[in-house]
């Protein structure tokens, strides 16, 4: 992978250009953060975190995600060392990972709404439901962009664009375990007590 002077450029201020955009996804997620904190008291007689949340599968989903977050570490120590077969290997096993979390989160969703604990039920619920669902919607994307990576390294092998496309990526779905820690730490955990 040789990289001009020119090219180097470009990449760094896509860089800097998604760094830019994740700074604008994490006010969007301390939006919705707040919305939740302000709305946990509002079961408006329904449920609460502690009747619905486990934290068992709470901490499966977790789990998951932060396996899926060293799976991608290794898959980038792959990338950096030209390894194309290791790298595919590895964005597979994250894309696994992330698929499991997003399975045991649709199945949280749908057992709550069979519930009749929908986000139409209160304040707290509609507030839950948003700003897991957002986090859910962005490894949803996330799956995507992993796939579409592994096309890509298998059709046009490590070059520097794709390389620099991996490590934007990567930047993403560290960004997304970071968000699921902290809504283990304030919802579920809280909610459990």
């Amino acid at each position: 992978m040789t990289v001009t002077p020119q090219d180097a450029q470009k990449y760094e201020e896509k860089e800097f250009g998604f760094w830019l955009y994740l700074m604008s996804d994490a006010i969007i997620f301390a939006c919705l953060f707040a919305t939740y904190l302000v709305m946990v008291g509002n079961a408006a007689g329904g449920p609460t975190g502690k009747e619905l949340f486990s934290l068992e599968r709470a901490a499966a989903e977790t789990a998951l995600l932060l396996f899926s977050s060293t799976t991608f570490g290794v898959a980038a120590v792959a990338l950096s060392q030209g390894d194309r077969s290791k790298v595919l290997l590895w964005l597979a096993v994250t894309f696994a990972l992330g698929a499991g979390f997003i399975f045991l989160e649709f199945g949280e969703f749908a057992g709550m709404i069979a519930e009749g604990a929908g986000p139409d039920r209160s304040g707290f619920l509609s507030a839950f439901f948003t700003l897991v669902g957002t986090h859910g919607l962005h490894v949803s994307v996330g799956l995507l962009w992993i796939l579409v990576m592994i096309g890509q390294v298998l059709f046009k092998g490590l070059t520097a664009p794709v390389a620099s496309r991996v490590m934007r990526l990567g930047l993403f779905w560290h960004f997304l375990d970071i968000i699921w820690v902290v809504i283990f730490s304030v919802v579920y955990l809280p909610g459990l007590l």
